[in-house]
């Protein structure tokens, strides 16, 4: 049987479980089992155990549950309720100054865990329910909030480049610094679109009025609420760039900086890291069953002759390089409509590594591509998962329709700041050149 029938058997199994509801990991380990099986015999079952095996080595996947556990202690910790209040009287007197100083939390809260759904919820109930009072038009609003929560993926430290790293065998720290430059590309960007936009519309982002404007003296002693998670920041993503930890190591320093602002914040207690163990250990579950059957999907496409395959379709892509480029970068967009960023990245990343390489991209840049638009996916309609966790958490006046309207401006936003770090790589690439020169 020809590779390119093998191939369109292969995915189009996939697709056809995926849609009929079946859970990911199953999905992709099943159907990788039994093509393998097909093509290599028995042999193929020592093949994936012996993969297993080596994923299951490797120290890095400890930094997965660590950086879980610090990020749902930090949302339990009270922190981000300070931040808003600091944020509200620093901000909320310039018009849009309530919505950029949301993202600008939501900035710090991805600094400080590296899941995308923290931020989404904490600002959604938080500063959603204040910003409507105040008379925010709800799409700004929402859409404010969906955009700064995707950016948990890619500010450092960040559970996806962690996967990432491990699928394409790419340093974690150069990661984690490539990361930096263009998330706050995209907090200067959406600022610029909230200020623009309520400047041009003042109706849409009122600013507080004269009397309700806090003094220098509060303002002031509000920023004690920005120490807690700066200090945070700092020492883990400290640790990794100055060589002092590996990201793992620097994963377990985060979750003490954790526990020490939980109990700064008066939040400790056996009941808060009961159910933030519990979560970790769901969350962790599910990821590493889905990322031992991707090792299953690698395994098994690369011996039906993907390589070959793959080498043949780039002939046909118009463009080049940069042809290829586009058409990645299209998959992903269309992809994140319809499955989760890790199904995304273990399904595609095995077929784009090979054209990556060949068109001689480097993997670092390109994974930064890569997060931005699984941050796009965490977004966009029908199946973004930031739209049905700000509708968890969302007023009764917002329905499903005002979130999907809403996000439609900030993803041509972060469209905008993808195609400048096309077009300006050391965007992405100065500081990994910087730190591990």
């Amino acid at each position: 049987m020809s590779i390119e029938l093998l191939t369109l058997l292969f995915f189009g199994s996939l697709l056809v479980f995926v849609m009929l509801g079946t859970p990911l990991a199953f999905v992709l380990g099943g159907v990788s089992v039994v093509f393998l099986y097909f093509e290599m015999g028995p042999l193929g079952f020592y093949l994936l155990a012996s993969k297993m095996w080596e994923t299951m080595q490797s120290p890095t996947l400890m930094a997965v549950p660590l950086f879980v556990f610090m990020a749902i202690l930090l949302e339990k910790s009270g922190v981000a309720n300070d931040l808003y209040d600091m944020m509200h009287q620093w901000w909320g007197g310039l018009r849009g100054g309530l919505a950029i100083g949301t993202v600008l939390i939501c900035v710090i809260f991805a600094a400080m865990s590296g899941i995308s759904g923290a931020a989404v919820v904490t600002m959604g109930t938080i500063a959603l329910p204040k910003m409507l009072e105040r008379g925010y038009d709800k799409k700004l609003a929402l859409g404010a909030i969906n955009a700064g929560g995707g950016w948990g993926i890619l500010i450092p430290p960040s559970i996806l480049m962690v996967l990432y790293s491990l699928l394409t065998e790419v340093s974690v720290g150069r990661l984690f610094a490539a990361g930096i430059g263009p998330g706050l590309l995209l907090f200067v960007l959406v600022s610029i679109y909230i200020g623009v936009r309520c400047w041009l519309q003042p109706e849409l982002g009122p600013a507080l009025p004269p009397e309700e404007r806090a003094g220098w003296g509060p303002k002031l002693r509000s920023l004690k609420a920005v120490i807690l998670p700066i200090l945070i920041v700092v020492i883990v993503l400290g640790a990794i760039f100055g060589g002092f930890a590996t990201p793992t190591e620097a994963a377990a320093i985060g979750v003490f900086g954790a526990l020490f602002a939980t109990t700064v914040n008066r939040q400790l207690s056996w009941t808060v890291i009961h159910d933030a163990a519990v979560s970790t250990l769901k969350l962790t579950a599910l990821v590493m069953w889905i990322l031992f059957a991707a090792h299953a999907f690698s395994t098994a496409y690369t011996a039906l002759g993907a390589q070959g395959l793959i080498q043949d379709l780039m002939s046909y892509i118009p463009g080049g390089r940069w042809g290829a480029l586009t058409f990645m970068l299209l998959v992903l967009f269309l992809f994140g409509m319809v499955l989760d960023p890790v199904g995304i990245m273990l399904i595609t990343l095995p077929v784009f590594l090979p054209i990556v390489r060949e068109a001689g991209f480097d993997p670092i840049w390109f994974g930064i591509l890569f997060v931005i638009m699984m941050e796009v996916g965490y977004m966009t309609p029908p199946f973004g998962f930031n739209l049905f966790y700000l509708k968890g958490v969302a007023p009764p006046g917002v329905t499903m329709g005002d979130i999907y309207a809403s996000v439609v401006p900030y993803v041509l936003v972060t469209l905008l700041g993808v195609l400048l770090i096309i077009l300006f790589p050391q965007i992405a690439l100065y500081l990994p050149q910087l730190f591990y020169n």
